[in-house]
Order: C-alpha cells, then structure tokens, then sequence
C-alpha cells in the first residue's frame, strides 16, 4: 500500500501563489507518476498536472504557464508551485500516485480557495 500525504493548502488572494507538496509513504517502488487532480463544488474531477519518474510532463491547458510541478524521486515528494491564482483554481485538490495512465493511490485532499 501507498500513503499520500498533501500539505499546503489555503487561502489566497487572486493573482496570489501557492506551493502544495505531497509526501509518498509505503510500497512506493509501485509509482512511477505523481501528480495532482482537483474538484471544484458541482464539478467533475479533472486532472491538474502530472509527472513521470523520467521527468516528462503533461499539464491541464487552464494552468499552462502558471503551475509547475516538480519532485524530489530521493524524498518521494511531488510538489505543484501555482502561480497568478484565479478564483477558478479555487477546489479540493488531491495528490496522486500510480503509473502514467492510471491513478491507482490518492490522498485526503487540501482545500485550495482564491477569493479576495
């Protein structure tokens, strides 16, 4: 099994940033992507950003340019840095873990709220 273990959340001011990390615990040698989904109030789930042990990428369209994601493979953490947040981007987010096409492990969720 797989712990996920997300920390960072908040409140922020639009156009603020955010930095939410994610901490693997476990049979961790069964992930090859991290990553992090979000759901907002009467939404679907939708997948925010992800990354491969190898380091390739693949991003929402709505937070090209503004959110990076990066990990630490030696600290088994994914990290998602948010820039020039908008009250869209307001949602439950959730880290993830599994292999490129399926996310098999998930955590509690950190709530993200942008309002002014």
């Amino acid at each position: 099994q797989v712990q996920l273990v997300e920390s960072g959340g908040g409140l922020v001011q639009p156009g603020g940033s955010l930095r939410l990390s994610c901490a693997a615990s476990g049979s961790i040698l069964s992930i090859n992507t991290m990553g992090w989904y979000r759901q907002a109030p009467m939404k679907q789930r939708e997948l925010v950003a992800k990354i491969a042990q190898s380091g390739i990428t693949k991003y929402a369209d709505s937070v090209k340019g503004r959110f990076t994601i990066s990990r630490d493979n030696a600290k088994n953490t994914v990290y998602l840095q948010m820039n020039s947040l908008k009250p869209e981007d307001t949602a439950v987010y959730y880290c993830i873990g599994g292999n490129w096409f399926n996310a098999d492990y998930w955590g509690q969720g950190t709530q993200v709220t942008v309002s002014s």
